[in-house]
């Protein structure tokens, strides 16, 4: 179809003005290049397009149905190419972000909010979605920017920390004192309380559940939540002892309407960031990385 690009150009011209010699010259074009033009056009296609009289040329029952497709296509074309004049003249660009409902609530939307205040036309797409698929859309450049925690390989990504990620097992007190009235006062949390998780696909519970493997846990009760946000709210009910990012309750455990459990061996600390494709960075992305990189102590 490329190759018949220029052709469908003229035969556009051709139709809209209905005058040979008109669209050569709205195209700078001679009319026998024209004519010649249209004549390879339906030969390839196998109908006539137009039929030649005294004022001009008009378009066959063939060319009629040819002609409102091109009228569609060169009119996104047009919009296409206004769009582009509004980017260049108005600073105006788009960004396409993956994240999860997590990292989203908590990490991307502050720097949003900051960041739009700065360059207020900038149109953000958000997919919400885990962050093996984020990785595997920025691997394909169908995202510009991923905010995930960082992988153990960022094989061709580039990343720019920006917030440490701790994981922390917390519980009210109240929660507790009924296990420690039932258990002793130094309970096996893992033997007899109901840890909460998130479900196996998580990275998050990909992460736990290697701490678990390396120092022999193997919890008894556990009951699986779908986002951080509902561990959060199971945990802040009293359900049992939920396994969450501690900046993320950082609010909570300082009022102490949860508090944390501490463990013998501590959980690794993670890193989360923006991770982007290095060979391919537009303009709007290079503005949001700089804009985070700027708000980064």
């Amino acid at each position: 179809m490329e190759q018949y690009l220029s052709q469908y150009r003229i035969f556009y011209a051709v139709a809209r003005t209905g005058n040979i010699s008109r669209a050569a010259k709205e195209l700078f074009v001679s009319q026998p290049a024209i004519s010649k033009s249209i004549s390879k056009l339906e030969e390839s296609l196998g109908v006539p397009l137009f039929t030649r009289n005294s004022r001009g040329v008009s378009l066959t029952a063939e060319g009629q149905v040819l002609f409102q497709h091109v009228v569609t296509a060169f009119d996104t074309l047009n919009r296409g190419e206004k769009e582009l004049k509004r980017i260049r003249n108005f600073n105006i660009g788009q960004l396409r972000i993956g994240v999860s409902n997590t990292l989203c609530k908590y990490i991307l939307l502050p720097y949003l909010k900051d960041f739009l205040v700065q360059y207020p036309h900038v149109k953000i797409m958000i997919d919400s979605q885990d962050t093996a698929r984020t990785i595997s859309m920025l691997e394909q450049q169908k995202l510009d920017i991923g905010l995930i925690a960082e992988p153990k390989s960022r094989r061709s990504l580039s990343f720019l920390p920006v917030m440490q990620i701790d994981d922390a097992f917390v519980c009210t007190p109240a929660y507790l004192e009924n296990l420690k009235i039932r258990e002793g006062e130094s309970p096996d949390i893992f033997e007899s309380g109901t840890i909460l998780l998130l479900d196996r696909n998580n990275m998050t519970r990909i992460h736990i559940d290697a701490y678990f493997a390396e120092h022999g846990i193997e919890p008894k009760q556990v009951l699986e939540a779908t986002t951080m946000d509902l561990l959060i709210e199971f945990a802040k009910t009293g359900l049992g002892i939920g396994c969450v990012i501690r900046e993320f309750v950082r609010k909570e455990l300082e009022e102490g309407s949860l508090i944390e459990i501490p463990l013998p061996d501590p959980i690794r600390t993670r890193t989360a960031g923006f991770a982007y494709h290095p060979s391919y960075i537009t303009k709007t992305m290079n503005q949001f990385i700089q804009f985070c990189s700027s708000g980064i102590n």
